[in-house]
């Protein structure tokens, strides 16, 4: 039985990317199959996703919340140790609470053969090769002050389920029966781009060309433009809403011009949202969301999850009790509450619990795991969920991604077209 039992919890983790582990609130997640749960034609490299750590292969001997360091070349001078100051002390607290639920569910990875054993089949998938994943990476940022005026060609294959007014054939032949295909010219910037199909579309702007999963869509802007995703009427707003704030690039003037200004309270669905906010281990930036972030947005604290970095082997990224570079990161959730009270709408989903702990290999520098599965019980409102990612450097099935940057992870190179059509 037991036996069976895993069996059919790697069956699950190979379809959904997503692997909990028994009598703990600690999960895996391998994104790269998360996200290729929405693309039809297209899938992500895991390769390229995870090119930081595919260089080297190595195997855990023990459960330990440290990593065998390298050889040091020459020794470095040691620095005299000082007192710690009182915001140095809150964050070690922090720590100290949190390493017993990191190192519980590191030991659950470390003791899970099954799952070890499947990160290393992340190797053999094919990388990028072909003709259609060439591509160079452009500054959007820089793009969006030299050229605002930039247009988007839209390749969009519709079946007889998706409806468009004028469709446009094209190669007729390549396509399965039943499907046509159609082109959209659309402003790049300050405008919502959408995949309204249920199959991937290919973006083109000058001459890269950019990947969106099925019914997806994005808004390219500064902050400036922002508020023109504010809905009309609060019953169209969003009950899940993301928020990844480039904390390393903000100076106190930027903090308060992109974070606190931030529309929550107007992007909230009548009913409710559920916030997720990225936040690196600075206690600074844990001040800064208690004190004021949260309370300007108007969104109450309800948990804290952990993202745990290790490597494809299962071990840490680097050891846990680093003062400076921890290998986690924290998500912070909240509710942001609707116009109406709702009684009704409570019983039908879950309060978050606190302290769950997220394991993944990472991605490209400051790219999140793939979480959403693990947030929709937790959403008020309609279901499914409007979702609306903020700062978004990628864009994801059903969810709208606003940024200067939301194709930065897009681009064809990151994909690998498939075979069979």
């Amino acid at each position: 039985m037991e036996g069976e039992h895993k069996s059919q919890k790697l069956s699950l983790f190979y379809e959904s990317g997503v692997y909990s582990f028994d009598d703990s609130n600690a999960v895996f997640v391998d994104s790269v199959r998360v996200l290729n749960r929405f693309y039809h034609r297209f899938s992500v490299s895991p390769s390229l996703y995870y090119s930081r750590f595919f260089k080297t292969q190595t195997t855990p001997n023990a459960v330990s919340s440290t990593v065998t360091p390298s050889p040091r070349k020459r020794k470095r001078k040691r620095r005299e140790s000082r007192p710690l100051n009182e915001r140095e002390l809150i964050a070690l607290q922090r720590h100290q609470e949190a390493r017993p639920l990191l190192l519980a569910a590191h030991e659950c990875l470390l003791k899970s053969t099954e799952v070890l054993n499947a990160l290393k089949t992340l190797k053999s998938e094919p990388s990028c090769s072909t003709k259609e994943c060439d591509g160079g990476q452009r500054s959007f940022v820089d793009l969006g002050h030299v050229a605002p005026q930039l247009e988007v060609t839209l390749s969009l294959r519709l079946s007889d389920n998706d409806a468009d007014p004028h469709p446009l054939p094209k190669d007729l032949d390549d396509l399965p029966s039943g499907q046509c295909c159609v082109e959209k010219v659309l402003r790049a910037f300050n405008n919502l781009v959408a995949n309204d199909t249920q199959d991937d579309a290919v973006a083109k702007i000058l001459s890269n060309s950019y990947i969106m999963p099925r019914e997806s869509c994005f808004y390219m802007s500064d902050l400036g433009q922002i508020r023109n995703l504010i809905p009309a009427h609060a019953d169209s707003g969003f009950n899940l809403i993301m928020v990844d704030p480039p904390w390393e690039n903000a100076s106190a003037h930027q903090k308060s011009r992109y974070f606190l200004s931030l529309p929550i309270k107007q992007l909230t669905h009548t009913e409710g949202a559920l916030v997720a906010l990225w936040v690196t281990n600075r206690e600074k930036l844990r001040c800064f969301i208690e004190a004021e972030l949260f309370p300007t947005w108007g969104v109450s604290y309800a948990a804290t999850f952990y993202w745990l970095k290790v490597k494809e082997n299962g071990s840490l990224i680097c050891d846990l009790d680093l003062f400076h570079h921890r290998p986690y990161e924290c998500l912070i959730l909240g509710y942001s509450p609707g116009k109406v009270n709702n009684t009704d709408n409570l019983s039908e989903f879950k309060p978050v619990k606190n302290d769950r702990v997220i394991m993944s290999i990472p991605g490209d520098y400051s790219r999140k795991p793939q979480i959403a599965d693990l947030l929709l019980e937790h959403v008020p409102g309609l279901k499914p969920p409007r979702c609306i990612e903020l700062f978004a450097r990628e864009i994801l099935a059903g969810w709208v991604s606003w940024g200067n940057e939301p194709l930065y992870f897009q681009d064809s190179k990151h994909f690998v077209k498939k075979m069979i059509q």
